[in-house]
């Protein structure tokens, strides 16, 4: 990805946005009219060749049409500001769609995209003819949205597999869609594997859902021996897991403390009484919090029952 001069010169910044601004909407929306000028939609929605001979462009109109049905919400043309009615005076404004309608549109664009590459020219019509290298194309894609993204701290990123997904640190992601749990457990392991990818998905209900799942995957690798005595259980996992006797005490607490945070913060069972967490750093805090806790076991115990 190419940087700019104050890429090399400083840190990045903390990436904290979940909303799509005017600003990153207007970047996304010239970068997706630059595509379609350049015919990079061409292979997908093609423009061709009054003779016959070829695709020279995009058709925008068959791109509008599917935009539209696949992206209900989403006006085209991209529309960048609004009109605010003040009387007799028209007021226009930034203006950014709902981000989860920026985010479809974003993998709709990767699903389609490929580089245009002139070959032929038809000197009778004065054009050229295009091939497409769709690898490249989608992998020029990616590193332009994630540079708008990224240099607007947007927590959201594509993925190699064109994917909108939460930022991580560099490969935490792959990692996390991409993990296989074998743990002696069938129905634990997809619930761990389903809670990592629900903890990537941009969707801020999918992501919260994410850190109730995951307790849930807690809630029974506690109850995978007796359900009864889940407390006897887990100190013998502890046992297997660490022989250091003062470490051992810090992972004892800390069992302690999430048990008591998943009951605090309605995280096992509904219980409107209780509080909620719904602020995404907070979120994130805690899943990983967590999911470490559950490796770290995982990765010590050589079987579960």
């Amino acid at each position: 990805m190419t940087e700019h001069s104050s890429d090399r010169r400083q840190k990045p910044g903390h990436r904290t946005e979940e909303v799509v601004s005017p600003v990153v909407w207007g970047g996304i929306a010239a970068l997706v009219q630059s595509l379609i000028t350049s015919g990079a939609f061409g292979a997908k929605y093609p423009e061709l060749c009054p003779s016959g001979q070829g695709f020279i462009g995009t058709n925008e109109t068959a791109l509008s049409l599917a935009v539209k049905a696949e992206i209900p919400g989403l006006t085209w043309p991209l529309t960048t500001t609004e009109k605010i009615h003040h009387g007799f005076w028209i007021e226009k404004r930034p203006f950014a769609p709902a981000t989860q309608l920026v985010l479809d549109l974003i993998e709709f664009c990767y699903r389609t995209v490929a580089k245009p590459i002139k070959d032929s020219h038809h000197k009778d019509l004065e054009h050229y003819h295009l091939r497409f290298d769709e690898k490249e194309g989608k992998q020029t894609f990616i590193d332009d949205i994630n540079r708008i993204l990224s240099r607007n701290n947007i927590v959201y990123e594509l993925s190699n597999t064109g994917q909108m997904v939460k930022h991580t640190s560099e490969g935490s992601h792959i990692r996390l869609s991409t993990t296989k749990f074998d743990t002696g457990n069938p129905t634990l392991d997809r619930m761990l594997e389903d809670a990592n990818v629900k903890f990537i998905n941009p969707d801020p209900s999918i992501h919260r859902q994410s850190l109730e799942d995951l307790w849930n995957c807690w809630d029974l690798l506690q109850t995978l021996e007796l359900p009864e005595n889940k407390e006897h259980f887990l100190k013998s996992l502890l046992s297997e897991a660490v022989v250091d006797k003062a470490f051992l005490s810090v992972l004892d607490a800390e069992t302690r403390t999430l048990n008591v945070i998943g009951n605090t913060f309605h995280l096992r069972h509904p219980a409107t009484a209780r509080s909620s967490v719904t602020d995404p750093a907070q979120i994130d805090y805690l899943f990983h919090r967590l999911n470490n806790l559950i490796q770290f076991i995982l990765s010590q115990c050589d079987t579960l029952p």
